[in-house]
């Protein structure tokens, strides 16, 4: 009777030891990811739920997403970054440009005819923010950075071929340096995110919009304009924007250790290559949307003139960040050799 009391017992025990360890060894985690456009967006549809299913699939579903598409749970798309920072949300994507003149340093990348290839482009922003830039993005968790395809101009009522056919035109842009850009240009710059875009051409608020072909589905740019003015693929793109992924720092810490590996392994630069070159692909995509209207490309010689319009916004950039006590050039300098060792297969 006592040994059988005594085997009752402690197999009490051990049942309730495993069962005190089962909650911490099956910790089930839930990631709130929020960002600025649809669900049907390629963003989404090719890049962020594909990351999600990722990480749920290796972990064996002990952390999937909840997935918060267009600004769903609340704020504007300039405020994404602090809903990180703050913990609103666990995960966002967003563009650092979008809250103009926090993110100087990773603005280099957005500066006239740095991006020819955004899958290069996307790990050079990735070391380059590794090596010189991480104070800027000290509150958060880094997953991926990367760029988009192109700049194209998209116009309601006249194609852009030359300088002058800019001239006085309300063109819509992401970011400072970009807008800073297209003054240079001749242009009347109108800063505004891409879910504005759609309404503001449709209104008349602005004559066009820059944009990757990327983003035409996301807001039926195709329906509401006539003219895509492309430049010469043989050519650095004349803008491109950085993006980032970023997660809370105390979601990321709280998580046990094999979860940490999950995020651990689906974040980095080969992940930023990857989601440049899928933005790229996703271009040929919209592209098509585009058929049933007018493009041009703008060729090599005219663009000489608008890299000599560009130089002015380089060598601003280089002197502002110099007058925070950077050294400008060496950033610049070390931008384009990152960018130039990915393109070379470095």
């Amino acid at each position: 009777m006592f040994q059988i009391t005594f085997l009752h017992r402690a197999v009490a025990a051990l049942t309730l030891g495993v069962a005190a360890l089962a909650p911490a060894q099956a910790q089930e985690v839930t990631l709130k990811v929020h960002h600025f456009l649809p669900a049907g967006s390629y963003a989404n549809t090719q890049f962020i739920q594909p990351w999600c299913d990722k990480i749920a699939r290796e972990s064996a579903n002990r952390m999937k997403c909840q997935i918060y598409p267009s600004m769903q749970l609340g704020g504007t798309p300039p405020q994404l970054f602090d809903q990180a920072k703050d913990g609103v949300a666990d995960v966002v994507w967003t563009l650092p440009g979008y809250t103009a003149g926090r993110f100087p340093l990773t603005e280099v990348f957005e500066l006239p005819f740095m991006m020819q290839n955004p899958e290069a482009t996307s790990k050079a922003l990735w070391d380059y923010i590794q090596q010189f830039d991480q104070a800027e993005f000290k509150d958060v968790h880094p997953i991926v950075f990367h760029v988009h395809g192109d700049g194209v101009f998209h116009m309601r009522e006249k194609p852009i071929r030359t300088l002058a056919d800019l001239k006085g035109l309300k063109v819509r842009a992401p970011t400072r340096q970009t807008n800073r850009y297209l003054a240079a240009l001749g242009a009347t710059p109108v800063a505004m995110p891409v879910p504005a875009v759609s309404e503001a051409l449709s209104k008349g608020v602005i004559d066009g919009a820059v944009v990757p072909y990327e983003v035409v589905p996301s807001v039926k740019i195709q329906e509401i304009v006539k003219f895509h003015s492309e430049t010469d693929p043989a050519e650095p793109a004349f803008y491109t924007s950085a993006f980032m992924f970023v997660m809370n720092k105390a979601r990321y810490a709280a998580l046990p250790p094999d979860l940490k590996k999950v995020i651990d392994a689906n974040s980095g630069q080969a992940l930023s290559g990857q989601i440049g070159k899928v933005f790229l692909s996703a271009d040929g995509e919209g592209k098509k949307l585009t058929a049933k209207n007018t493009t041009n490309v703008i060729g090599r010689e005219e663009l000489a003139n608008w890299k000599k319009a560009g130089q002015p916004i380089v060598d601003g950039w280089v002197s502002e960040v110099t007058a925070k006590g950077h050294d400008g050039r060496k950033l610049l300098d070390s931008a384009r050799s990152l960018i130039a060792g990915h393109l070379a297969g470095k």
